[in-house]
């Protein structure tokens, strides 16, 4: 597989992760998303080939039975998310990099693949009643589900000190613009 430089956004569900990488793609045309796999179910307005690469958990199986992912995680059970190795040998194609936001697991296992070709952006709420408020409001889960992603965050906190930087999403205007420089000055070096 042919290697280009890959920006690496992880976190706790409801940190802001996704908001972050969709203003970096919207703002640096060198960034292109690697469009991860997933079991999970389509939220609503959420396209396949887009959003994720919506797969069953057998058709996943399969995938990693033939090897086909870079990293891949059972973040709950039967609930599988994973990075394709022909999704990023698209963006590399293209010569653009590629941007993920993956779990925390996954961002530690793409930065421990890829090292000096990649860096690792962990985003943590301001507090723990800040990130249960934004699951909370998204209405996209069932209160079993969103006590579950706390409890998992809470483990998932502990993990900061594996990432090459660390943004905690308060404003999220000075979080755009932090994320902003640091993917500039890793885009920047040789």
């Amino acid at each position: 597989m042919s290697q280009g430089k890959i920006i690496i956004f992880s976190a706790p569900s409801g940190a802001g992760k996704t908001t972050i990488v969709r203003h970096l793609l919207a703002h640096n045309e060198c960034l292109t998303f690697s469009i991860s796999a997933t079991t999970r179910q389509k939220r609503k307005g959420e396209v396949d080939g887009k959003d994720y690469y919506f797969l069953s958990v057998d058709e996943f199986k399969e995938k990693i039975a033939q090897e086909a992912f870079i990293e891949y995680e059972e973040v709950y059970e039967g609930l599988f998310y994973g990075t394709l190795k022909q999704e990023a040998e698209r963006i590399w194609q293209l010569g653009k990099h590629i941007i993920v936001d993956v779990d925390v697991k996954g961002g530690i296992n793409l930065k421990e693949q890829f090292r000096e070709n990649a860096i690792s952006v962990f985003v943590k709420p301001p507090d723990l009643s800040i990130l249960e408020t934004r699951l909370r409001n998204r209405k996209t889960e069932s209160e079993e589900k969103v006590k579950e992603r706390i409890a998992k965050a809470i483990d998932e906190l502990a993990y900061e000190r594996f990432f090459d930087a660390v943004i905690i999403n308060d404003q999220i205007e000075n979080t755009f613009e932090e994320a902003e420089k640091i993917v500039d000055r890793f885009i920047a070096e040789k």
